[in-house]
């Protein structure tokens, strides 16, 4: 099975493709691709959904995911952000939608308790669980989002298990 973690915004939009292979007790997850899909404030913002759903289109055309795992925001420190990422998300199940493809959302308390069992655990908690089901490189961490998307895609794949 192939899952498609996307942690949403819409300046940086993590993603990570994870294969779960569900009979294999030494190897049950391998990181196919992970990354950034982003936009520029220069673009309008109408052009930069259209570019989110481009990207997002590209890469379920590459990988042909079974499922598509989201973070569920449902909190914002800035109610100006609130609107463009809500907005954002909206592409995206748009685009999971066109595609066929069933989207399961989680909360980042359902992905911490998930992942390391602590609903409060700190982002290098997680990021030291993904490396241990996932050994990504180095750099594929470098940014939370990408680490959020990953976190996201094993979350699903954990309690599809």
């Amino acid at each position: 099975m192939i899952i498609l973690g996307i942690d949403p915004g819409l300046a940086s939009i993590g993603y990570g493709v994870v294969k779960h292979n569900k009979g294999n007790n030494k190897l049950p997850f391998k990181c196919l691709e992970c990354g950034l899909i982003t936009t520029t404030p220069k673009l309008e913002r109408p052009d930069r959904l259209k570019k989110i759903n481009n990207d997002l289109s590209r890469l379920i055309k590459r990988h042909k995911p079974n499922v598509m795992a989201i973070e569920n925001i449902y909190f914002f420190k800035n109610l100006k952000t609130a609107i463009p990422v809500s907005q954002a998300s909206g592409v995206i199940l748009l685009t999971a939608a066109k595609n066929k493809i069933p989207v399961f959302s989680f909360t980042p308390l359902q992905v911490k308790m998930t992942m390391t069992g602590f609903g409060r655990a700190e982002k290098k908690e997680i990021q030291k669980k993904i490396k241990k089901l996932l050994n990504p490189r180095k750099e594929q961490l470098r940014t939370d989002d990408v680490a959020d998307a990953l976190a996201v895609a094993l979350t699903y794949a954990i309690k599809e298990a």
